[in-house]
């Protein structure tokens, strides 16, 4: 599985507004700055965001973008689920009558396995936990 440019990017303007979690909204400009995302790429997946319910906008010259929860209630999982899907390793786990082999395959079950493991691991790691792990590398 290779994740998208919008599960990453979606992940870091997260990681970035959590950073400013502090009642005042953050400007597309400042986190395209830091997050080193283009502006226009960063409006997209704000759209996204916001559709999603995870931020919220406030207008104004003093405006910009406020996460809708605290970090700990955001996972990786949730932000990749948003921009993927709740994607397979193999196409065959989740429908099997696109292969023509899925009956007798002895290895199904263990792409199955990974990707429950994959989103595990992600539905494990909260927004939060990468704020207190290591606060020299969220960028």
């Amino acid at each position: 599985m290779k994740l998208s440019t919008r599960s990453r990017y979606g992940t870091r303007i997260i990681l970035e507004l959590a950073r400013h979690n502090d009642g005042e909204p953050l400007q597309v400009s400042a986190i395209a700055k830091v997050q080193k995302i283009p502006v226009k790429y960063l409006e997209q997946l704000i759209r996204t965001l916001k559709q999603e319910k995870l931020i919220t906008s406030v207008r104004g010259s003093k405006g910009g973008h406020l996460l809708t929860r605290q970090p700990d209630q955001i996972s990786i999982g949730s932000i990749v689920r948003m921009f993927e899907g709740q994607t397979e390793l193999v196409e065959c786990t989740s429908a099997p009558e696109k292969c023509h082999m899925a009956d007798e395959c002895r290895v199904r079950h263990v792409w199955s396995e990974a990707t429950s493991a994959l989103y595990s691991k992600l539905d494990s790691v909260t927004i939060a936990d990468l704020l207190h792990d290591a606060p020299e590398q969220i960028r």
